[in-house]
């Protein structure tokens, strides 16, 4: 990405059809055949579980628009496949996506609120791991206000790490966009950007693959997991 670009990047961007509808297609024929059991409204390390996502995430265009936005380093660090559906439609507040997973825990100044999800170790990093960061999120379904399409508020990742009062406050006073969106289309966003998604008022799927990506190595004792 050219520096100017980047100096005017608001934080997300869409962009139409980047996956074919065939793509598409055979990313949800998979995900449909998954066991009743495994919870597909969130589904982590959905490359690990899911073929197609596994092979999608290996071809070459995927990372070269992750390097637009960070640098020809950038790497998957984390994918997840959310299902906003009639049986789990839920309300996502005001926030920021702050936490990575990595091997364990490690004491390291200015790294904060560890915890485990799903067994695995999630932590708060430093702004400047996060602000070097950017998530590519593939729509798998047409989304609409209608059915809880991501609302975001453009430029508030430049602000840092956010209180819950700064959030309110910025909420009050700034303008949020709805991302409206369909099948095949990316959404590129900073983990910073403030985002948040309403119930669904017609609730139908709304599946999205979260992949995030850094062009950043993490400091000695922690890997990404």
């Amino acid at each position: 990405m050219e520096a100017k670009r980047k100096h005017d990047f608001e934080g997300y961007s869409l962009e139409a059809g980047f996956l074919s509808i065939e793509q598409v297609a055979e990313i949800v024929a998979e995900i449909e055949q998954l066991p009743s059991h495994q919870p597909k409204h969130g589904l982590r390390h959905a490359d690990k579980k899911l073929a197609t996502v596994a092979k999608l995430i290996r071809v070459p265009y995927l990372q070269q628009k992750a390097a637009q936005f960070l640098s020809p380093n950038a790497q998957v660090v984390r994918v997840i496949l959310f299902d906003k559906n009639p049986d789990k439609n839920w309300l996502v507040p005001w926030h920021q996506d702050r936490t990575i997973a990595v091997n364990q825990q490690h004491d390291l100044t200015g790294w904060k609120f560890w915890s485990i999800k799903d067994g695995q170790h999630h932590v708060q990093p430093p702004r400047e791991l996060l602000d070097n960061m950017v998530t590519l999120r593939i729509h798998l379904d047409n989304t609409t206000a209608e059915n809880g399409c991501l609302k975001v508020i453009p430029n508030s990742y430049r602000n840092g790490i956010l209180s819950k009062a700064e959030i309110d406050d910025y909420v009050a006073n700034k303008k949020a966009i709805e991302c409206i969106a369909q099948a095949g289309d990316l959404l590129v966003m900073k983990p910073l950007l403030l985002h948040s998604s309403s119930k669904a008022l017609k609730p139908t799927h709304r599946r999205v693959l979260h992949i995030e990506y850094t062009d950043q190595t993490l400091p000695l004792g922690l890997n990404w997991l």
